[in-house]
């Protein structure tokens, strides 16, 4: 009986320590990408709002506070405190990097700058005004990111909200464009409180927003000139700019839904990714695009989208459909220190990263952080992309499936909501459906799964889980979520 019952708590051990062995063999975000953290000098607090790879090599960080920094050697297995030094101070709030032509560009609150070092010390000691014919009060909501050149030449600056709901000052809610002759050009209205803004590949603008009046949750936007962005508290300023952008839009009307509105508001353009709330973080901030050409994995041309209050990277695919560009959004790394604001991909592949929490405080517990995320090499078990088919969705992966997984329709769950497009602040998941997955086809190099989907939903998001599809290597996918943003079904060719 003794020796019974020590073979059976032998062969338990056993069975625990192969469990055990198994889940550490599971693959992690670190297994894929590896996040270094910079070590700023001591006194120094870096809240970094932009970032900027200077022609020589060095990293340009601008600071919520006021201070931009340049930093050595960037890529170095560890970036140390000798490597960072001050290239200017006293600005108010810099939330936008470009350089050109010798020139270091800053979005400051109140103006588009430009600075130079001219005699060669490292320290700017030319300054010029570009840019400040938009409004500025006392309000700290008022901020004012900006974009990168785009491809005439132009920067596009998004303008915050006098306390993130409506504008008593001029521009306030807006997106502008200045010219490479200083002239600010009004682009689009209807601007809450973004967190970010920056191109796709092909050089269309977006840019965050951010839950609160007439947005349900956070989203990504497609800045084209002349739209609306579905906040109306700025629309006094149609005023100042009919000549570029008309009469204002009608109002939309608080209770509805996005698509409800935009069948009605010719001008108003919906967003192109909602990021279900808390599931996909709760403060969306900087955009960047992989443009690398394959240096930062298998996600080439893909956006990626930070979130400040979860400390997050997120991932965008996006496609057009009917003219208009929707998309799905993934969960991609976590683990940050602070709260991320600015992100930036760099030609070689690495991602930089910044935080703060600001006082808002965020998942990441360090007061701020400098971090950067580049890739091992290894690549990723993940749905590369979610394409909206007639009468379902494709599915595209980054390895091939395990056939037989993928061609069970159990293996997949969906349901779909979306939110109430109103006045009053956010707004829960509401008219959820439970659509069924009738088939799963799968192709022939086990890259591709065809969905058919009984119980699609004009404007709602496709939540997606595959809890049951693997890898031809057994493996799990690494994140089994995927959100698409359905706000218009492909129709039948």
């Amino acid at each position: 009986m003794i020796r019974l019952l020590f073979t059976t708590v032998l062969l338990s051990a056993s069975l625990s320590h192969a469990l055990f062995a198994e889940e550490a063999k599971a693959p992690t975000e670190s297994d894929y990408y590896k996040i270094t953290r910079f070590e700023v000098p001591d006194g120094v607090v870096l809240e970094p709002g932009a970032f900027q790879l200077m022609p020589e090599g060095k990293l340009a960080i601008a600071s919520r506070r006021g201070e931009i920094w340049m930093v050595s050697d960037p890529f170095a297995g560890e970036v140390k405190p000798d490597q960072f030094k001050r290239y200017a101070h006293g600005l108010h709030e810099v939330l936008g990097l470009a350089e050109k032509d010798g020139w270091l560009y800053a979005t400051q609150r109140c103006e588009l700058t430009r600075m130079k070092d001219q005699d060669g010390d490292g320290r700017a000691d030319v300054f010029e005004t570009v840019n400040d014919d938009w409004g500025i009060s006392g309000d700290y909501h008022e901020y004012a990111f900006a974009s990168k050149f785009d491809a005439d030449g132009n920067i596009w600056v998004t303008l915050c909200l006098t306390g993130s709901f409506g504008s008593n000052v001029e521009y306030r809610g807006w997106c502008v464009r200045i010219t490479p002759d200083g002239e600010l050009v009004p682009t689009c209205s209807g601007i809450r409180s973004p967190g970010g803004v920056a191109t796709d590949a092909a050089g269309n603008m977006f840019y965050t927003d951010n839950q609160g009046p007439w947005n349900g949750t956070c989203s990504l936007k497609h800045l084209i000139p002349g739209k609306f962005m579905g906040h109306p508290g700025g629309n006094r300023w149609y005023e100042l700019a009919e000549e570029e952008m008309g009469t204002a839009p009608r109002e939309p009307e608080s209770g509805s839904r996005f698509m409800t509105e935009a069948e009605k508001i010719p001008e108003y353009e919906p967003p192109v990714i909602l990021f279900p709330y808390k599931k996909m973080g709760q403060s969306a901030s900087g955009i960047t695009c992989d443009t690398s050409g394959g240096k930062f994995g298998p996600f080439t041309g893909q956006i990626f989208v930070a979130d400040q209050t979860l400390s997050t990277v997120m991932r965008c695919s996006l496609e057009e459909v009917d003219g208009h560009l929707q998309g799905a959004c993934f969960n991609f790394r976590s683990g940050f220190g602070s709260g991320n604001v600015p992100i930036e991909m760099t030609p070689n592949g690495s991602m930089m990263v910044g935080g703060t929490n600001r006082g808002w405080g965020s998942r990441g517990t360090a007061p701020f952080a400098v971090e950067r995320l580049d890739w091992t090499g290894e690549v990723p078990f993940e749905i590369l992309e979610m394409k909206a088919k007639p009468t379902g969705f494709e599915l595209v992966f980054t390895e091939p499936v395990d056939k037989k997984a993928a061609a069970d329709p159990s293996s997949y769950e969906m349901i779909t909501y979306t939110y109430i497009y109103q006045a009053s602040y956010g707004s829960p998941e509401v008219d959820h459906t439970k659509p069924v997955i009738e088939s799963a086809e799968v192709s022939d190099d086990g890259l591709r799964v065809t969905l058919r989907v009984d119980g699609l939903q004009k404007g709602h998001i496709h939540e997606l889980t595959l809890p049951g599809v693997r890898s031809k290597q057994n493996l799990p996918l690494l994140h089994p979520e995927a959100y698409y943003t359905l706000n218009r079904i492909p129709k039948a060719e």
